[in-house]
Order: structure tokens, then C-alpha cells, then sequence
């Protein structure tokens, strides 16, 4: 999982600097990261963990649409017009990354809390 938290921080830092190959290499590390977590279940009665694995899901969306539009911004993929690309897509990965950052920060915490709790 670190390996995969690695590549998205490498891919979108080198995206800063309009590399063409950071979307390859964030998308990469976001189908890694995703699929780890993808992996660990929760067998328990404890809703609110259980609310959490939700939330985290959520974030793994988040992220893989955060490296689908890293793509779309790197050529205009969709083929919108400008007005359009620029309004809805033009690095506005960086937003959807940060809600899934949020989004992994809190349950992480959280969901430790709570198995310490019981």
C-alpha cells in the first residue's frame, strides 16, 4: 500500500511540472493503492467501522476519478470545447484528490479509534 501512496505522490508532484508521464505513473499507484484496499474486509458487528469501510470506499472513487481526469487534463480527452474543458476538467483533479485525501485521513483515525474502542 505504501508502494501505491508513493507513485500517486510522485505521479501528481511530477505533474506540476507538466511531465508526460506523471498520469501514467499516478494512475498506476492509484489502481495499486485502490486494489490493497480493496482487499481488506471488516467480518465485524460495529456499524460505525462499517460506515467507515463505506467512507473509504468513497475516497477510492474519488481517487481513481481524480487519475481518470489527471488523463483527461493531460490532452483533453473528452474532446469538449474549451470553455467546457476548462471549466469542468482543467486540473480540477486537484480537488476531487483532496476530498479523497480527506476522505482517508478521517476514517483512517477514525476506524483506529474505534478498534482500539472495542
Amino acid at each position: 500500500m505504501l508502494f501505491g501512496a508513493v507513485m500517486m505522490v510522485i505521479g501528481s508532484g511530477a505533474n506540476i511540472f507538466a511531465q508526460p508521464w506523471a498520469p501514467y505513473v499516478f494512475g498506476m499507484g492509484t489502481v495499486g493503492y485502490v486494489l490493497m484496499q480493496l482487499k481488506q474486509k471488516y467480518e465485524g458487528s460495529n456499524v460505525a467501522i462499517k460506515r467507515l469501510r463505506r467512507m473509504v470506499i468513497i475516497s477510492d472513487v474519488c481517487l481513481l476519478l481524480a487519475a481518470v481526469m489527471m488523463f483527461a487534463n493531460m490532452d483533453n480527452l473528452f474532446r469538449l470545447d474549451a470553455v467546457t474543458y476548462i471549466k469542468y476538467v482543467h486540473n480540477n483533479w486537484v480537488v476531487v484528490l483532496l476530498v479523497a485525501a480527506m476522505l482517508q485521513l478521517y476514517t483512517s483515525h477514525r476506524i483506529s479509534k474505534e478498534i482500539l474502542k472495542n
